[in-house]
């Protein structure tokens, strides 16, 4: 059931990238107006179920803070990254995370990571290659690649600050703390309301800012960071089917090679858990 609540997370994220197409805001005041939404929503349920009385104290929040700074250094430069070089570039350059969370997990979590999830990793990293046409260097590209892999590496420190914390609070205010502390970086950059794209502010701010963290925060408390890492390749392939039945983006066989190989590495992540606790 954890590897469910991360999968169902992943493929609800996976869908973003048609509504912020369709968007007709810039992208930081988008996820800006959309995270207050989440948090009018999440705050109000924290205050009817007296969550609130658990999280007093700077000490207790410290740790949702610092992981709300990384995910909004994550945001913003993975976002860069698509507006600086291609697509392919900043997708590659981002996955890079699960290589960095397997490295980490062995440090910081103790985690132990078997041969059947190294190849996972492996066979999910060559179909993402294949699916995005592979990797390119040039020149005019180089401050986006830089930011695909800083978007990476915040990227693989909240799989590891979400697996450390996960557990010491509860999903909904993990959430709503994560959440605000996006907002607040963001709020000096906002200087206009576009009321077009409300639509799309209560739609991300319910599904992709609400109902997937929870469940990917309630998913991490069981489910170690180096195959919650791996199941992440799941979104970019989420994503092309997305883009084929709402933007008409019919993928060429390369991307469907790659895809099939990316759902292959995600059973054999699945797997490589049942033999670890068999």
């Amino acid at each position: 059931m954890a590897h469910f609540y991360i999968l169902f997370a992943i493929f609800l994220w996976s869908s973003l990238g048609v509504i912020i197409r369709l968007s007709p805001v810039p992208v930081h005041i988008l996820i800006f107006y959309a995270l207050i939404a989440s948090s009018v929503l999440q705050g109000t349920y924290i205050f009817v179920k007296g969550l609130h009385r658990g999280i007093a104290g700077v000490m207790k929040i410290r740790y949702p803070l610092l992981l709300g700074i990384v995910s909004a250094i994550n945001m913003l430069t993975y976002y860069f990254a698509f507006k600086e070089t291609t697509i392919a570039n900043a997708v590659l350059t981002h996955y890079i995370a699960p290589v960095i969370v397997a490295a980490l997990a062995v440090v910081f979590l103790k985690e132990k990571v078997s041969w059947l999830l190294i190849l996972a990793m492996l066979v999910a990293s060559v179909g993402l290659w294949i699916m995005l046409n592979g990797f390119s260097l040039n020149e005019e590209h180089s401050a986006g690649i830089v930011a695909g892999i800083v978007s990476g590496v915040a990227y693989a420190l909240i799989v590891i600050l979400g697996r450390l914390y996960a557990r010491q609070y509860h999903p909904v205010v993990l959430t709503f703390l994560v959440n605000t502390t996006i907002v607040m970086l963001l709020a000096p950059f906002v200087r206009e309301f576009s009321q077009r794209a409300i639509w799309t502010y209560l739609l991300i701010g319910v599904v992709h800012s609400t109902i997937a963290p929870v469940l990917y925060y309630q998913g991490l408390r069981f489910v170690n960071a180096t195959r919650t890492a791996v199941l992440g390749y799941l979104e970019p392939l989420c994503a092309i089917l997305f883009a084929m039945f709402f933007l008409d983006e019919i993928p060429d066989i390369r991307s469907l090679g790659g895809g099939i190989m990316i759902l292959f590495s995600g059973y054999l992540t699945v797997r490589s858990n049942h033999e670890t606790t068999s």
